[in-house]
């Protein structure tokens, strides 16, 4: 959650989920019309026929930092979070000139970053009001944290709102 641009003060949330595509990726080019190598949206992969509803192809962000950390070693992981963390800051630095800065307001963003096989994060894009719908209960566990922590630091408790 982004509380001010003037000073920028951010929250990160630790919770968070990766997407994955059911089938696994190829760059031959007979496969470059098939949206379910391509696509992690739950809209598409629903469809194929690997998919699997109790997942929803996804997995919480500490299972990602689980295996990362497991196969590449706690280093390679901390500066891949180190990473994203920056590009997040620098994303919002880049804008941060044009944005209006009310302080009776906050605002939700939702990063898409997709991490290479050299675990390098490369920012696709950041969506403004990420949609809240839940396809899991750890998604609903999630996105409901979320909401509370948002609330949480908006309005802190014994604070009345101005």
């Amino acid at each position: 959650a982004k509380t001010s641009y003037r000073p920028l003060k951010v929250y990160m949330n630790e919770l968070g989920f990766c997407r994955f595509c059911a089938v696994k990726y190829n760059s031959s080019l007979s496969e470059l019309d098939n949206m379910f190598v391509h696509l992690t949206n739950v809209s598409i992969q629903k469809h194929g026929e690997e998919y699997n509803d109790s997942h929803g192809g996804k997995w919480t962000i500490h299972n990602l930092k689980m295996y990362v950390e497991g196969t590449r070693g706690k280093e390679a992981c901390d500066k891949l979070w180190d990473d994203i963390h920056w590009s997040i800051v620098h994303s919002l630095k880049a804008v941060q000139a044009v944005m209006a800065n009310d302080k009776h307001c906050f605002e939700c963003y939702g990063y898409d970053i997709m991490i290479d096989s050299a675990l390098k994060p490369w920012l696709i894009e950041v969506n403004a009001s990420p949609s809240l719908t839940s396809t899991t209960v750890a998604d609903r566990v999630m996105k409901f944290s979320l909401i509370h922590d948002i609330i949480n630091i908006v309005m802190p408790r014994g604070e009345i709102p101005e």
